[in-house]
């Protein structure tokens, strides 16, 4: 049972291993959804994400036998360093299993913490299988991600840290992907004061808490597809549904592309790297249908490999119109190019990328294509350097990037 005397227990156990993640006012993203929002960064956490906390503190409520007989456990990635992290403090193995496509900074941290790593499985619901029949192979104690009790104890400390350091606030959106954090926060958050909403935030990609609670019942996603790796979960906690079923106040879903706009925004504004499951909450805040509310948005990790961080960078870009690509044609005789550079120099864009495709038409002299992708300020400027091009007669038509390298 999740019981206060529980959650505090886990508060001052979890005292022992986490970093402070004091509460950042955002004025950015105030601005854009109109109410007071502070971020809890738990992407700074020294696993990098809040899994530590539930990690922790499910070891220290097991038995000295449960420990030495080994840890095992299924992770997309931060509860995977999170039971690595805590095995370690406790002198024991750990085994983990994480799907093939998680991103190599989180297997490459998981092995720094001395945990042996198996790679099985597609998506996390694979992998854990996988890790269960391991688990009882070889007699290892298993540690769920999410749906356990003590594990949602753990991760529910974060909103006795909430509360503490904001007794006034109105909502904390939370990331879900299991439940387990979900769980924890909005059962402790109505424990210490009931007139706290909790909203759950899901990648619509991943929804299987909403098409869970929708169904009054527990039921599994055929598939899921989004770029929130960290909660592309296809079945939520069985054990921890009833209480997300009674205390999370709603659920918002998310798209992806939503998460790259709040990925850029977040770089830009705070100077941090929140992984793509982190970004959920901020992504959601501008959706509540609510002003002048103080809300709280949960950044569950910030454990982001490079190639995935350039890939979102260059989307995000792409998305404001920082980054846009025209086509145009212009007879192929000397000069033309220069006289195309000179207009887009004069309105400030600045050219990264050109292609010269002289076989567009049968008749090279009357026109050849030439794309362009440049650098402008935004949207505004992107339909003045267009403007510009049109005037002198060059028709640039608009093309999605392939690539800005």
């Amino acid at each position: 049972m999740l019981t206060l005397e529980k959650f505090e227990e886990a508060y001052q156990t979890v005292q022992k291993v986490v970093n402070p993640t004091k509460l950042v006012y955002s004025s950015s993203f105030s601005e854009q959804s109109g109410n007071k929002i502070y971020l809890k960064p738990e992407n700074l956490q020294v696993t990098g994400a809040y899994k530590i906390r539930g990690a922790y503190y499910k070891i220290s409520t097991l038995s000295p036998e449960e420990r030495e007989k080994g840890l095992i456990t299924a992770s997309a990635g931060n509860h995977a360093q999170g039971v690595a992290f805590a095995a370690r403090a406790y002198g024991v193995k750990a085994v983990i299993v994480m799907p093939t496509t998680t991103p190599l900074i989180k297997v490459n941290r998981t092995k720094s913490y001395g945990a042996e790593v198996i790679l099985y499985g597609d998506v996390y619901d694979e992998s854990c299988q996988y890790a269960l029949e391991m688990a009882e192979d070889k007699g290892l104690t298993f540690i769920h991600p999410f749906d356990d009790p003590d594990v949602a104890c753990g991760q529910g400390s974060i909103a006795m840290e909430i509360v503490k350091e904001l007794p006034t606030v109105d909502y904390i959106l939370v990331p879900v992907g299991g439940g387990g954090l979900a769980a924890g926060i909005s059962t402790l958050a109505r424990m210490l004061n009931p007139h706290i909403k909790v909203i759950g935030v899901e990648p619509a990609g991943a929804a299987c808490m909403k098409a869970s609670l929708k169904a009054g019942k527990v039921v599994t996603l055929p598939v899921v597809d989004t770029i929130a790796d960290g909660t592309a979960v296809k079945t939520p906690g069985a054990k921890i549904f009833p209480y997300i079923k009674e205390n999370i106040d709603d659920i918002i879903t998310v798209e992806d592309s939503e998460l790259i706009v709040a990925f850029l925004d977040m770089l830009e504004n705070h100077k941090m790297l929140v992984e793509n499951s982190g970004l959920l909450a901020v992504a959601a805040a501008k959706k509540l249908p609510v002003k002048d509310k103080k809300v709280v948005c949960v950044l569950s990790g910030g454990n982001m490999d490079v190639i995935t961080f350039a890939s979102v960078v260059q989307h995000g870009l792409i998305a404001r119109s920082r980054i846009f690509t025209v086509s145009i044609l212009l007879p192929d005789k000397p000069g033309e190019l220069m006289h195309v550079s000179a207009i887009i120099a004069e309105m400030q864009g600045n050219i990264i990328k050109l292609e010269h495709n002289q076989f567009v038409n049968l008749n090279r002299n009357a026109a050849v294509e030439l794309i362009i992708t440049m650098e402008a300020f935004g949207p505004e400027h992107k339909e003045q350097i267009i403007h510009a091009l049109s005037e002198k007669g060059y028709r640039p038509i608009e093309k999605n990037p392939k690539s800005i390298y």
